[in-house]
């Protein structure tokens, strides 16, 4: 069983734990790291997203952030950054490739596969721009389906638009990309 630090609002562990399972339950506030993995084409920035396995609890079958996981407890966000790198997409990276750009909160209920999920996080960002060939990628099959390269900008417009028939991916946690992104050019 999986067990989560129950945070406070700032994201600091108040020392006590969670399961995972129970955190969704009671929609009880925990950490977890998004990576976005980004790079440019033809003058444009895209953004690698997975498309979720549709076993996952949440969101199956729909396009998400690159990378992203829970924080076990006692674990700090960058060290479990980098291992659900590694886990769900293959990439090797070393702590100093991936760049912290910000912090939101999700928080939502909604119903999948029949049972209420409860969503309280606070979410840990960080952007990877190494190159990456989708062909080389090791997927993690029970949680991502396959990868794609997105235009970043076309798909901030699609869940602009209201339109959230492919994309999962937190408004919030595009607009801390976006800033960064903007901040780092």
């Amino acid at each position: 069983m999986e067990f989560l630090d129950i945070v406070d609002e700032s994201g600091q562990p108040t020392g006590k734990t969670v399961s995972r399972r129970d955190a969704h339950e009671y929609g009880i506030l925990h950490r977890t790291a998004h990576v976005w993995v980004v790079r440019e084409q033809n003058g444009h920035t895209e953004v690698l997203l997975q498309k979720r396995s549709e076993e996952k609890e949440s969101y199956p079958g729909m396009y998400d952030t690159s990378s992203a996981g829970h924080i076990p407890a006692g674990e700090e966000p960058l060290p479990s950054a980098l291992r659900e790198l590694s886990e769900e997409l293959g990439i090797a990276a070393s702590p100093d490739q991936l760049h912290y750009a910000g912090t939101f909160r999700v928080r939502y209920e909604k119903v999948f596969h029949g049972s209420l999920f409860r969503d309280n996080e606070v979410t840990q960002v960080y952007v990877y721009s190494e190159p990456v060939e989708i062909e080389s990628l090791q997927l993690q099959e029970s949680e991502v389906s396959e990868v794609r390269w997105f235009d970043l900008e076309a798909v901030w417009n699609e869940i602009q638009s209201g339109d959230r028939s492919r994309f999962c991916v937190p408004t919030a946690g595009l607009e801390i990309l976006k800033a960064y992104l903007e901040q780092a050019s």
